[in-house]
């Protein structure tokens, strides 16, 4: 049985500075999160490397993390986000990739993929293709929005950007992604 966590990421990372190893209760936390928004940007190949340098990269720079910040899933997916951008001619053929074939790696079991796949091939196509187009930012933003769970306060802290700048980015990712399929929600097929 997993023992519940008492302590917040900020104490966390304040104990590791003084015991390295505590670190690790930040990563048990907060891992598989991080590894699903980078496969879902990436691929889980690439998923398994970003997510190991995401970590290696926070455990190196905890002694200037914000302890006031309670919550480290913003910093976390700013680092993952980075490291994405370093990485954005992959992603670009990942979303193409999946705009040809319909197949998403990134989904978990083979039988999920194939029932996904006879059922939305069409539309997850034109959603990778719309997604593959648009701007870097916007992309982040729509992607850390679904893939990240992240609230737009979230988001603007992990990106270092004005809340107003992502509520922007956001609507006009997804103006574009409605533009792109038709006016169909991707999730029901059923037109706005």
């Amino acid at each position: 049985m997993t023992a519940v966590r008492t302590e917040s990421d900020a104490e966390v990372i304040e104990r590791s500075l003084r015991e390295p190893e505590a670190f690790a209760a930040l990563y048990d936390q907060h891992a598989p999160a991080v590894h699903r928004y980078l496969a879902r940007r990436l691929g889980p190949d690439l998923a398994d490397d970003l997510m190991a340098e995401t970590f290696l990269r926070a455990f190196q720079r905890r002694a200037r993390y914000d302890r006031a910040r309670p919550d480290a899933r913003p910093w976390l997916y700013g680092i993952a986000t980075n490291l994405v951008g370093g990485h954005r001619r992959a992603e670009v053929r990942f979303w193409r990739m999946i705009a040809r074939t319909g197949i998403d790696p990134a989904v978990d079991s083979p039988a999920d993929r194939i029932a996904e796949r006879v059922s939305a091939q069409g539309e997850r196509a034109a959603l990778a293709a719309a997604l593959a187009r648009l701007n870097r930012g916007q992309r982040d933003v729509l992607l850390l929005t679904a893939a990240g769970e992240l609230t737009p306060a979230e988001i603007a802290e992990a990106l270092g950007v004005a809340p107003g700048t992502v509520h922007s980015r956001l609507n006009r990712a997804r103006r574009r992604m409605r533009a792109a399929l038709d006016g169909r929600d991707p999730l029901t097929n059923a037109k706005d």
